[in-house]
């Protein structure tokens, strides 16, 4: 049986290259495939592999006092999650693009998800701030919160300065939400620098809260990079499939990348249309068959 890990921690790395080697080495060794990425001031990653063997790169892990307290998420593998072993050293671990770097930013306090629900049944006045992509909420999202028009984490700042809801929010309670917490660590630090007076972070993302409370607040699935794309926490009973064809606006969860070379757009497309084709429009659809045909000849 394959298990997926998922785990982030913000912490000073000296040598996040001899710590890249450490990793691909211990990776190859035990046979796990996935993305790993290693800052200076952190280290986010997702891995696959035997259950064996995940559990062995969790002790191994747990061996560096600057990893002994990772929350280590897992998810059920299929043993074809990722094609092979990716470890980089960059910049950050994830980029937001204001200035925030992963070394020294202010944390909020963190909300557990059972308290989080307890809000939830309670109706306390908060708003829920879904720090993903767009594409990621499209298919599953926490209900009545608010979600950015945004394709890349780094866009949330402007995002937020255009849509004007600095003055209307920074004396709420606000909860920002991203699938594991590596992104809403950072945008929380963001917001409290902005001046937002009550932030609380989800304490293990979406995934976390839906271990506990699947078929809740959640509506939809989870989207996940990696080659499952989207993974289910409720039963079939409790789903409710909030995804809608980008071509028709059909109910589904079905992701494509259009087939067209000069989009190659990231959509869902619904079985039916993708039946000729997957595309993200007939006009994608139309470019592609001519230029097929000027291939041909």
């Amino acid at each position: 049986m394959h298990t997926i890990l998922l785990y982030y921690k913000y912490v000073s790395i000296a040598d996040p290259k001899k710590l890249r080697d450490e990793h691909f080495e211990l990776c190859t060794k035990l046979g796990l495939k996935g993305r790993i990425i290693i800052s200076k001031g952190g280290i986010n990653g997702t891995v696959e592999g035997l259950h064996e063997a995940t559990d062995a790169y969790i002790a191994e892990m747990q061996k560096d006092s600057r990893f002994a307290d990772v929350d280590f998420k897992k998810s059920q593998g299929t043993g074809a999650a990722f094609p092979k072993l990716s470890i980089k050293v960059r910049t950050e671990i994830v980029t937001l693009g204001n200035g925030v770097h992963d070394d020294g930013f202010k944390k909020a306090s963190h909300i557990s998800p059972d308290e989080f629900q307890k809000w939830i049944d309670e109706k306390k006045d908060f708003v829920v701030i879904d720090m993903r992509n767009e594409y990621e909420y499209k298919v599953g999202q926490f209900e009545d919160s608010l979600v950015l028009p945004v394709q890349n984490f780094r866009e949330i700042p402007e995002a937020l300065e255009k849509m004007g809801v600095f003055e209307e929010l920074k004396n709420k309670t606000i909860v920002p939400v991203c699938t594991g917490g590596v992104r809403c660590e950072k945008a929380t630090s963001y917001l409290v620098e902005k001046g937002f007076t009550d932030v609380h972070q989800l304490e293990g993302g979406i995934v976390r809260y839906l271990e506990k409370h699947p078929g809740k607040k959640f509506k939809g699935s989870l989207y996940v990079f990696d080659n499952r794309i989207i993974v289910n926490y409720d039963s079939p009973e409790q789903h409710t499939v909030i995804g809608k064809c980008h071509m028709c606006g059909a109910p589904s969860e079905r992701f494509i990348n259009c087939e067209y070379l000069g989009c190659h757009d990231h959509v869902i497309c619904c079985e039916d249309c993708g039946a000729g084709g997957n595309f993200c429009s007939n006009t994608c659809r139309e470019k592609h068959v001519s230029e097929q045909v000027v291939l041909s000849h």
